[in-house]
């Protein structure tokens, strides 16, 4: 099943204008300053981004500020999360922490988009999708992710498990460059997802931004959230939480997520 949530008032992101968007789709890249590496890790600086190694591999890293930010909520990460999708009795839940402009996310979705998908299916696993949008200043619009988020929100809206997952899946497989000189319009993130399904008023969702400010807000949230997860170490897309904590190996190939469903099972 697919469930939506609604956050409250108390964090909601002030919306922020964008630039003129320009249509067009292309190909993964590499955050700047680019690497040789597609594993390499990348923190956010003031305004400099830096490249550095890191033990845990993720597709984007920023610093967040080590102060004592309490342990994490099972409710929080509950009540606001994106969406939901996978029966409640599942024996094992987990949080899925993406950025639809972030490339590593992209190559996580390649490799365990569908064992997750068959996963919960089978009644093994619940998911609770976490779409971030810290990447907005790198897209050419200047907020593709947050309105790639507001688009997936929408779709969550139909309650179809299966929509939802086609339309996730395409937005990654159609991803637009990072610092590239177009992304999707509204428009185009409609279009995709009629594509994939999504009935008219779904479509008109989408197309005329109507999820962004609740996208904006549940992204706010669902980062602080990450962040006291991630105390000790770098914070970043995409992470996994199982019980409040990192997944290790989840870019290594979906092995991680057969370990924890039999661990969860025995």
């Amino acid at each position: 099943m697919t469930e939506r949530r609604k956050t409250s008032n108390a964090s909601r992101a002030k919306p922020s204008a964008a630039s003129s968007r320009k249509s067009a789709t292309s190909t993964p890249s590499g955050h700047q300053p680019r690497s040789t590496s597609s594993k390499a890790t990348y923190v956010l600086v003031g305004v400099a981004v830096v490249a550095v190694a890191a033990l845990v591999i993720l597709g984007f890293v920023w610093n967040a500020n080590k102060k004592d930010l309490g342990p994490v909520s099972d409710t929080v990460l509950n009540e606001n999360a994106a969406l939901i999708v996978g029966e409640p009795a599942a024996p094992t839940t987990i949080d899925v922490f993406e950025d639809f402009l972030c490339p590593v996310c992209q190559q996580f979705e390649k490799q365990s988009g569908q064992p997750i998908i068959d996963a919960v299916n089978s009644g093994k696993l619940r998911v609770r999708y976490h779409m971030l949008t810290f990447l907005n200043s790198r897209s050419a619009s200047g907020d593709y992710s947050e309105r790639a988020a507001g688009a997936l929100q929408c779709v969550g809206d139909a309650k179809d498990p299966a929509l939802f997952f086609r339309f996730h899946t395409a937005l990654f497989v159609d991803q637009p460059k990072e610092n590239g000189d177009s992304d999707h319009s509204n428009a185009q993130l409609a279009q995709i997802a009629a594509a994939q399904g999504a009935a008219p008023p779904t479509q008109q969702c989408i197309a005329t931004g109507a999820k962004l400010a609740e996208a904006k807000q549940a992204a706010a949230q669902s980062r602080t959230q990450l962040e006291k997860a991630m105390e000790k170490t770098a914070v970043g897309t995409p992470t996994v939480l199982l019980n409040g904590e990192p997944v290790n190996g989840i870019t290594d190939g979906p092995g991680w997520l057969t370990a924890i469903l039999t661990k969860e099972t025995e």
